[in-house]
């Protein structure tokens, strides 16, 4: 079961799930609307290696915006600290921002119960697109849970900024339990 704008409010209101900040304009039928915080990552390296960090320049985006370009991964971040400890939140792009060719999220919409920070975007352009901090992106939605709840411990709980991926470091886990 999906969360109406209403329940979403009410919600955020009870403590049941938490944004913040909170703006009741950002509040969609069904969904939250969450905005580009100023910070953008890219990797500095052509390969990129799953079972090593990845080294990453970062980027302020100004009052100018910051042009995108094709070909390139930008690992942005929302300006809401968004999560529950109740719901199951997933994040898309806002189709007004795909219509301008611009992937949002590309495989990981799904959030864990229990993670409470700033969402990692992975941004895409299909062509240069100049995108600003603070513009409306993506939106969550929030789906109603079954059964007991283990909440999220993971690497990126309480993320702030984007997060490059630490895949490497459960690589690193699993080698440690394998030898």
């Amino acid at each position: 079961m999906i969360l109406t704008g209403p329940e979403i409010t009410a919600a955020a209101q009870d403590g049941r799930l938490r944004i913040t900040p909170f703006a009741p304009d950002q509040v969609n039928p069904n969904s939250y609307n969450v905005r580009l915080g100023p910070t953008l990552l890219a990797y500095a390296e052509g390969v990129l290696d799953a079972h090593q960090p990845n080294p990453t320049t970062e980027f302020a985006i100004g009052p100018d915006g910051y042009v995108l370009q094709p070909g390139e991964l930008y690992l942005g971040h929302t300006l809401e600290e968004v999560g529950s400890d109740v719901f199951v939140p997933l994040l898309f792009g806002r189709s007004s921002v795909g219509r301008l060719g611009l992937f949002v999220e590309i495989t990981a919409p799904i959030g864990d119960i229990g993670f409470h920070g700033q969402w990692t975007l992975m941004l895409t352009p299909i062509r240069p697109l100049r995108v600003y901090a603070g513009m409306r992106i993506g939106q969550i939605m929030f789906f109603a849970s079954a059964g007991p709840i283990s909440p999220y411990e993971g690497k990126y709980q309480a993320a702030t900024g984007p997060q490059p991926s630490a895949y490497w470091r459960d690589v690193t886990k699993l080698r440690a339990v394998a030898s």
